[in-house]
């Protein structure tokens, strides 16, 4: 009869192990979640700038020629404000094609060289042959 009375409940011992998984789950989880964010951000630059030369692009084919670092905000080129992801972006055209470059959120800069845009250590329009 004295075993009738239990309580219901989880000891200790258990407690400290649930605690112990979330805390190594959270530890291995919580960098990776970090790394999507910044890989996103990159992302969303390089679209950008994508989209900037192909506004160029359209705007050389309608007469308008961006002869001069142009910011890409400019409303012959995109307009509006910078998406979150963006902190810099210009375009540039010759006559041998269009050249950008862009800075992610993340400070990585990214150029478009004419056919592809490629990772880059300055922020700087590169130049074409």
């Amino acid at each position: 009869m004295k075993n009738a009375k239990r309580t219901q409940g989880f000891t200790l011992i258990e407690l400290l192990i649930v605690i112990a998984i979330i805390g190594i789950l959270a530890a291995v989880l919580i960098p990776n979640l970090l790394n999507a964010r910044k890989s996103a951000n990159n992302t969303a630059a390089q679209s950008y700038l994508r989209n900037a030369v192909t506004a160029a692009e359209s705007a050389r084919s309608n007469g308008i020629s961006i002869t001069s670092s142009t910011i890409c905000t400019n409303p012959s080129l995109l307009g509006g404000n910078y998406p979150s992801s963006v902190t810099a972006c210009y375009i540039n055209q010759s006559a041998n094609g269009t050249v950008g470059y862009v800075t992610s959120s993340n400070s990585q800069s990214y150029q478009f060289d004419g056919s592809t845009v490629v990772s880059s250590s300055t922020a700087a329009l590169p130049t074409l042959p």
